[in-house]
């Protein structure tokens, strides 16, 4: 195995730690960064970002509606920044409000989107690792991250922590505004957790599992990813982590629209499929349905659930994640076999992360080509 180790692999068995390192840190920052009469002013809750960011983004949408009670969307940073209406920028005090999420703070059209919301009398929350970056300095509130250094690879510590984050909010929210009670905040809180236990005693399988799979598939042409509800954000991120790490063809698509879509696809030898579907999840009747559609088409395939093959009924790959007491907080470690089997392929193939800027990508280095464009307020 530690022939095929990798910066990816390395940043996911040390993920466990950090969930129990961030979690000191952040469940009592989130207790402060908004006051009580800030909390009770919302009437809407915009959460963007832009890659990652975007992904924790939509992990989180559904657990910020039933834990607070408000109307939630997630929109891009570009839509926020210059097509989202006006009128929909402070219609009342500090709302909507607006969290965006970006650790280095520097991405231009978060810092954009931001600026707009302010100027047109929204409030807004940004939760980044730099106060002094353009995020951190144009926040009406800002939640610190203090993500401990670790060598580079496609986001997978920085993806964990701003879902831990956005989760912990959500659940502040919801027991200032008298969702819940304290004692069942905690309770949430303590399912966050708690992942850290039940995902180490799952890596050893998992990483076996999945670097098997990996030997396998490292040929495929494309990869497709599935999810619906809370899964899908997971679906989301494994499109973009095998972007960054092998540079292939990769999609994402809710339950319902592959049977509409991408079922039709040719040359399905070369298509490893992967379903994110938990037990928990509303959705989960559509991805038993789709598990053995998937099976009848031969679909190279393996399953991401706290479940087992019992639940399906199929024979395929079945790599379990952490079982949750509540569906809410799967985000925080379901998308961790992704990281695995991303990062074993690309070591497998010999590529190097984002093509090492290098080449037809070096306007990339540094994230220069989205750190280095025009603000445009309007």
């Amino acid at each position: 195995m530690s022939n095929f180790d990798n910066a990816m692999r390395r940043q996911v068995m040390s993920l466990p730690n950090l969930i129990k390192e961030q979690y000191e840190d952040l469940e009592p920052k989130t207790r402060k960064v908004l006051t009580t009469p800030e909390i009770f002013s919302i009437q809407r809750i915009i959460l963007t970002g832009c890659g990652d960011s975007y992904a924790a983004a939509l992990a989180t949408k559904h657990a910020f509606e039933m834990l607070t009670n408000i109307p939630t969307e997630v929109v891009t940073a570009i839509e926020l920044s210059r097509l989202y209406s006006k009128k929909q920028l402070g219609f009342a005090p500090l709302n909507p409000l607006v969290i965006a999420v970006s650790n280095s703070g520097g991405v231009a059209r978060v810092g954009e989107a931001i600026q707009r919301v302010n100027k047109c009398g929204g409030f807004t929350l940004g939760i980044t690792g730099n106060t002094e970056s353009l995020l951190g300095k144009n926040a009406s509130k800002v939640l610190e991250l203090d993500i401990p250094p670790f060598e580079s690879a496609p986001g997978t510590r920085s993806y964990m922590v701003s879902v831990m984050s956005l989760l912990l909010m959500a659940i502040r929210i919801g027991e200032v505004r008298g969702s819940y009670t304290m004692d069942q905040a905690m309770s949430y809180r303590y399912d966050i957790a708690n992942q850290a236990d039940a995902l180490e005693k799952l890596l050893p399988n998992m990483d076996e599992q999945v670097l098997q799979i990996a030997d396998e598939w490292k040929r495929m042409e494309a990869y497709d990813f599935i999810g619906a509800g809370f899964d899908y954000a997971a679906a989301w991120f494994g499109h973009a982590k095998i972007y960054e790490a092998i540079g292939k063809y990769a999609m994402h698509i809710n339950t319902e629209e592959w049977l509409h879509l991408n079922f039709f696809m040719k040359n399905i030898d070369d298509i490893g499929t992967v379903l994110i579907a938990n037990t928990t999840n509303p959705t989960f009747s559509r991805a038993k349905e789709l598990a053995k559609y998937m099976e009848m088409l031969g679909r190279p395939s393996m399953i991401i659930t706290d479940g087992t093959k019992e639940d399906f009924d199929i024979d395929t790959n079945y790599i379990q994640v952490p079982k949750t007491e509540y569906p809410i907080t799967m985000p925080l470690t379901q998308y961790v076999p992704i990281c695995l089997l991303a990062g074993y392929i690309g070591e497998m193939l010999g590529e190097k992360d984002g093509r090492g800027c290098e080449g037809r990508w070096k306007f990339c280095e540094g994230g220069a080509s989205v750190r280095n464009s025009e603000i445009i307020i309007d």
